[in-house]
């Protein structure tokens, strides 16, 4: 608990509130007054209720979506507390939108994600937090600190405790672009690791070629960072049983942001367990299904309260 909490504050819009609430939990202080609302015209208008003068402010808020719509308010708060002479000011941001153009592909393409990690800056964000960003080289387009923390840690954790024999459980990267994730996260389990090559025709759509690494008569554990429309997913789950006669699919992902038809694609496929962080509310449709979620909120008021502390938080990643 922080004894001195009453020059921290922690702030949240309306991406997560449940999210804020928990970490503020952890932390043993109450969640800072502010309405976040819009305006007829849909503009974002934001009141912090109460003073900031001076405080170490943290804003949680993922950029999830509707991702402008969350983004404006996380901007307008930043300037709000900026305005209001806060102390010092932290964007935490469980989930960074934007982040999958990070790069120019191909010409005449923008880089997003350098685009949003400009606005937060000259909005008056001190620090950034977040986890498990898409590309890592995306905290090098901040001008300030950023600290990403890792989710696999807390997966370690959990299949640790559902497998004593691992011997016959494989890591399973659903594509090339996932391998490094992948590898670190099956060296943790002590774990062998296989790789789906696929060829991306358009956008959202996959076809599975080949299964790198042998996986009949095995349980799969599918890992990637997030799953946004779950096509990759759902075919790598399918290639691994027929074309590489896996025995089980499972899978996990840091960031669900589930866009449809996800949902659906996960339920008709073969995967018996999707698990993911909590960093991004669960729709309402998942609820009930084989989607499951974790909680980081422990994580997240661990590093808010190291960060205020000006310890280092190193050991969490």
């Amino acid at each position: 608990m922080i004894t001195h909490g009453k020059n921290v504050k922690v702030f949240a819009a309306n991406a997560n509130r449940p999210f804020a609430e928990g970490v503020c939990r952890a932390l043993g202080i109450p969640l800072g007054d502010c309405t976040v609302t819009t305006f007829a015209d849909g503009e974002v208008s934001v009141t912090m209720n109460e003073t900031v003068r001076g405080s170490d402010v943290f804003i949680i808020q993922p950029t999830c979506k509707p991702v402008n719509n969350h983004l404006m308010e996380l901007l307008v708060m930043i300037d709000a507390c900026r305005r209001a002479s806060a102390g010092r000011i932290t964007a935490v941001m469980p989930y960074f939108g934007y982040a999958r153009q990070d790069r120019k592909a191909k010409g005449r393409d923008p880089i997003s994600a350098k685009l949003v990690a400009n606005m937060i800056t000259c909005a008056g964000a001190h620090r950034v937090l977040t986890m498990d960003l898409h590309a890592a080289q995306i905290q090098g387009f901040f001008d300030i600190p950023v600290d990403n923390l890792l989710g696999n840690p807390v997966f370690v954790q959990y299949y640790r405790n559902m497998f004593e024999d691992t011997s016959d459980v494989m890591v399973v990267s659903p594509d090339v672009g996932s391998v490094a994730r992948a590898r670190a996260f099956a060296a943790k389990l002590h774990m062998n690791m296989a790789i789906v090559d696929k060829r991306r025709q358009r956008a959202n759509q996959c076809e599975v070629m080949n299964i790198i690494g042998e996986v009949e008569g095995k349980t799969c554990i599918l890992f990637d960072d997030m799953v946004d429309t779950a096509g990759s997913l759902c075919n790598a789950a399918r290639a691994v049983i027929e074309v590489g006669g896996a025995k089980r699919v499972l899978a996990c992902a840091t960031h669900g942001v589930l866009s449809s038809p996800a949902v659906e694609r996960i339920q008709e496929s073969p995967i018996e367990e999707l698990m993911f962080l909590n960093t991004i509310p669960l729709p309402e449709e998942a609820r009930g299904t084989k989607i499951r979620q974790l909680d980081v909120t422990p994580l997240f008021a661990e590093a808010i309260r190291r960060t205020y502390d000006e310890v280092s938080i190193s050991s969490l990643f």
